[in-house]
């Protein structure tokens, strides 16, 4: 996220800040139990009830607008590619993380995604751009799974 908001940010010749991108910040609620995560039953839950006394009522509790969220059928086609090339792939570990079938089935019929995706906005293509996102994470990084 952080380079996406310095490439987009400095290319308009702003400069932006982002306090919970600080790496202990990221560390601290990675580790966070998934119960305060979503406290309430609300993404983000901790940090909402932490700062409900501080904003107001509308900025605290509304609804999360996830980024990047793009519903352009080219994009998902896209994603639904490279996702192909990442499943053909026997060295990739993104591919041994999912359901093959399941994930074909959302390329096929990319609306049939009943519910967003955490409880977000976030339908079909962000599942593919994720699956893409995680795939060049453990390539960039060299991980393996032991």
């Amino acid at each position: 996220m952080r380079d996406r908001k310095d490439r987009m940010s400095m290319y308009s010749g702003l400069e932006v800040r982002v306090p919970f991108c600080d790496h202990r910040i990221v560390e601290y609620a990675y580790n966070m139990p998934w119960a305060f995560k979503a406290l309430d039953g609300r993404e983000k839950g901790v940090v909402r009830k932490a700062f409900e006394a501080m904003l107001p009522e509308e900025i605290v509790w509304r609804k999360k607008s996830p980024y990047p969220k793009t519903f352009h059928p080219v994009y998902t086609r896209l994603c639904a590619d490279y996702v192909r090339r990442i499943f053909a792939d026997s060295e990739s570990i993104a591919s041994a993380l999912f359901d093959h079938a399941a994930v074909e089935a959302l390329m096929e019929r990319p609306e049939s995604l009943a519910e967003p995706w955490y409880g977000q906005l976030m339908r079909t293509p962000q599942i593919f751009a994720y699956i893409v996102q995680l795939d060049r994470w453990f390539k960039q990084y060299k991980v393996r799974l032991a």
